[in-house]
């Protein structure tokens, strides 16, 4: 079993893989990057802080800070004062960013249809449920075997509202 889940892995990391080329051409299409496309649909629906936009996409604040900067510069969004915390203002799209957004969403599902040609949806939504599980099982695994972690919580769980900024 542990070779097998060794070899699925391989096969995750290379679907990763293939899946940012992917992403990176989608965009590039409408003159964006990926990492700028990822922000720009994070904070699509509600404005976020720069840190809790960097903890939904999983990765360091620094990296979303120079992206949201870029993004503010170009027009495509813009800081807006945040109630919860003065010090920290909340990145929100401007109306041509919504407008990059739409049409980068729309190239992606024409995409997406393409490369799912061939595949059912019963077989992708398998697929989904086996890796959010076993998601959850290596979060559980990380979190048991890592005391230190373990007081800080899970991807899309309540935090505290200084986190939060």
């Amino acid at each position: 079993m542990a070779e097998h889940l060794a070899l699925l892995v391989a096969d995750v990391f290379e679907a990763a893989g293939a899946l940012r080329r992917a992403g990176e051409a989608v965009a590039a299409e409408e003159g964006q990057t990926q990492a700028r496309w990822q922000l720009m649909s994070v904070v699509g629906e509600d404005p976020l802080s720069v840190a809790r936009a960097a903890r939904r996409l999983g990765v360091a604040r620094q990296g979303v800070q120079r992206i949201a900067n870029e993004l503010v510069r170009d027009g495509l969004a813009e800081f807006r004062g945040n109630p919860d915390h003065r010090t920290s203002p909340l990145l929100a799209l401007t109306a041509a960013g919504q407008r990059a957004l739409s049409a980068i969403t729309a190239r992606a599902t024409a995409a997406n249809q393409a490369m799912s040609e061939g595949t059912s949806e019963c077989d992708l939504a398998a697929v989904r449920a086996l890796l959010q599980r076993l998601t959850r099982q290596t979060d559980d695994w990380t979190e048991a075997a890592s005391p230190a972690r373990s007081a800080r919580p899970h991807a899309g769980t309540a935090s505290t509202r200084e986190e939060d900024a």
